[in-house]
């Protein structure tokens, strides 16, 4: 309950700022920005204080004070004197939109986080088929930074600084410093952000289609329960088995055994589907593959979706004189990106490109309100770039290099043609985008102008070793064209008036356009995997309640570890599964702890080379390594055996001296 309460103190004063800012948007836009803005306070400022008194209750307490001052600084120094806008018949308006889409949008993201995050089941966790890789590694972030001191290193490598973005996972932290259980500290604040998420897009849709109210549905959708034409592949052939499930296993069995196999299989949906290089269907739905278990990617939409709104309305739908406020808040917003999603940052600052050449086209007199936000943005961005981003990327062949065509391309050519790869990925929306694109009004033109800067950038540079994350770009470039799509779209639905059968064309397309998205949103409600057994659950236990909060355990690398991901404790090596892709070779640690396992009796100055505390032996180390058990009974005492599943915690007993 504090911690609601201390996250609603925030939101109340980046409301408040908003509304001393910016008198004259409108209320949806003005609650909107200013929770948004508010998120953004509560992730930067104890985090800020935690240089100093580590990330604790302490900092959080004393982070209140910049609040205040802020808030305080803003009505007494920089308010807007002009007329307040209350709310009119267009808020009123759209808000009966956001209720018929966002909010049954959020209730669905809240069910998949409730089922999705440590369900508990019998005294084991559960979760969905989304979340089983990367879920341990943000509950890990989120956990073992309780009264951690700033800058953090990685709980999973002690003694290399954390470079992934955490400010999402320590948002969370935040609540779990204030009594709430880790469960709830990710559930609660990643669904009411999932619904900012949804709102705020058709607020943002709104005002770049100019308040179209069917361009603002169909672009939501676009958006959302995206996923293009990988249904028909399920469909074709249905009464005949064309595959196996090695082979072709969209098409094995026929009729509603193809529909149990999507349901059930592991990644075997239309979208994003597991093997890709038979079928190359790479676009994953957002919400079942991306809001859900990427937790960066979900922060950064949050704060990413206000500021291109930011952006375009104060930059590019207005001409004249740029609100110097506005652009104030921009660059502030936009700057605390990047440890909060550097892909979002980034693709902000694509965006910004290529609107302000388009705008300075228009009229170069506008120069100093971007020089005003640009700058200010790349004040606040570049400790955290230097100090964290680049750290990791300097030097590593893997990060930024040239590749064409994204996944499409294997080295040896492209796999699927080139126009043909984007059809059925993306499906008839992107048809529809070309033929907007076409059609040459000038305010399509300058949201292309953004958007595509972000698509040449993506389809042509790979930016970190995991190719796959340039995802992460195009979803933006996606966000701003779907609503030429979509626009495009009822544009002709309103001409072929009069004609009887539009409806049925209308209904046409929307099954074309989200029968893979839905099948891919309905296989996420359904997914339902153990996580952590009976034993694992009681070790966590164990290990959070009696020892010390920054201990460092021996254990072997897999990625479900009760002692990294559920008590928050430093592990000598955590899996490659996660750091190979944050830059990191492991070979080194891996060995030595095979090493140790193997011979503990003539390696134990691996244990003082790592700091190690206690010695996990559980089901992963049995299977994974040789371990010498009567040489760990005989050196080390045995201070914990689980009732459940034989987990095992030895206490390396150090000498003072």
């Amino acid at each position: 309950m504090l911690g609601i309460l201390y996250f609603a103190v925030y939101l109340l004063g980046g409301v408040c700022i908003v509304r001393e800012l910016l008198p004259g948007k409108r209320v949806l836009s003005r609650l909107w920005l200013g929770s948004a803005l508010g998120i953004l306070l509560m992730m930067w400022l104890p985090a800020l204080l935690a240089f100093f008194f580590t990330f604790s209750v302490k900092a959080h307490m004393l982070a209140l004070i910049p609040l205040c001052a802020a808030v305080l600084g803003v009505h007494f120094f920089a308010r807007d004197k002009g007329p307040r806008r209350g709310l009119d018949a267009e808020d009123r308006r759209l808000l009966t939109l956001m209720l018929a889409v966002a909010l049954p949008l959020t209730i669905l993201g809240g069910c998949l986080q409730y089922t999705h995050v440590l369900r508990p089941v019998e005294g084991t966790l559960h979760v969905g088929q989304s979340t089983y890789g990367d879920l341990p590694l943000h509950l890990g972030i989120v956990s073992s930074l309780r009264g951690a001191a700033f800058p953090p290193d990685y709980s999973i490598l002690p003694g290399e600084r954390l470079v992934y973005p955490f400010l999402m996972d320590s948002f969370s932290t935040s609540f779990m410093l204030f009594g709430m259980s880790l469960r709830w500290a990710v559930i609660l604040p990643a669904t009411f952000m999932m619904g900012m998420v949804f709102a705020g897009y058709m607020i943002l849709a709104d005002r770049l289609c100019e308040g179209r109210r069917s361009t603002v549905i169909w672009a939501t959708l676009f958006v959302f329960v995206n996923g293009g034409l990988g249904f028909l592949y399920s469909i074709d052939t249905l009464g005949v088995s064309n595959g196996s499930a090695d082979l072709n296993p969209l098409q094995a069995g026929t009729w509603l055994e193809r529909l149990d196999t999507i349901l059930h299989g592991w990644y075997q949906t239309p979208a994003n589907h597991a093997d890709f290089s038979y079928y190359n269907l790479r676009w994953s739905n957002i919400i079942a593959d991306m809001l859900i278990p990427q937790r960066t990617f979900l922060g950064g939409w949050c704060i990413l979706l206000p500021c291109v709104y930011l952006l375009f309305d104060g930059f590019m739908a207005e001409k004249g004189k740029i609100s110097l406020r506005q652009a104030i808040l921009l660059g502030i917003m936009a700057g605390g990106m990047p440890l909060l999603h550097t892909h979002s940052f980034l693709a902000l600052g694509l965006m910004s490109a290529g609107w302000m050449i388009y705008d300075l086209i228009r009229d170069r007199r506008r120069v100093g309100g971007w020089l005003i936000y640009g700058g200010i943005a790349c004040i606040l961005a570049a400790p955290q770039l230097f100090l964290w981003t680049f750290q990791h990327t300097t030097g590593n062949s893997g990060f930024v290099q040239f590749r064409f065509n994204w996944v499409n391309s294997d080295g040896n050519g492209l796999i699927d043609g080139y126009l043909w790869f984007y059809i059925k990925n993306i499906g008839i929306p992107v048809l529809l985008l070309i033929l907007s694109l076409l059609d040459g009004k000038p305010r399509r033109r300058m949201i292309a102008c953004g958007a595509f800067v972000i698509f040449l950038a993506a389809e042509l540079i790979q930016f970190q070793p995991n190719i796959y994350d340039n995802n992460k770009l195009f979803y933006v470039w996606w966000a701003l064209c779907a609503v030429l799509a979509a626009d495009y779209a009822v544009e002709i639905f309103d001409r072929l008036r009069g004609l009887r059968s539009r409806y049925a064309l209308a209904g046409m397309l929307a099954v074309c356009c989200f029968a893979t998205g839905t099948l891919s949103i309905a296989r996420e409600c359904v997914s339902d995997y153990e996580m952590y057994s009976r034993g694992a659950v009681e070790t966590a236990e164990y290990v959070e309640n009696n020892t010390p909060e920054h201990s460092t355990f021996m254990t072997w690398t897999q990625h479900i570890n009760p002692v990294s991901g559920l008590a928050g404790r430093n592990i000598v090596c955590g899996p490659s599964l996660w750091l190979h892709w944050h830059g990191y070779d492991l070979s080194s640690r891996e060995n030595d702890i095979r090493l140790f396992y193997a011979d503990p009796a003539n390696q134990q100055e691996i244990l003082e080379k790592y700091g190690v505390d206690y010695i996990l032996v559980g089901d992963y180390e049995r299977a994974s390594l040789q371990i010498d058990q009567n040489a760990l009974d005989a050196l080390y005492p045995l201070v914990f055996e689980s009732e459940w599943g034989g987990m095992r915690v030895y206490q390396v007993v150090k000498d003072d001296g």
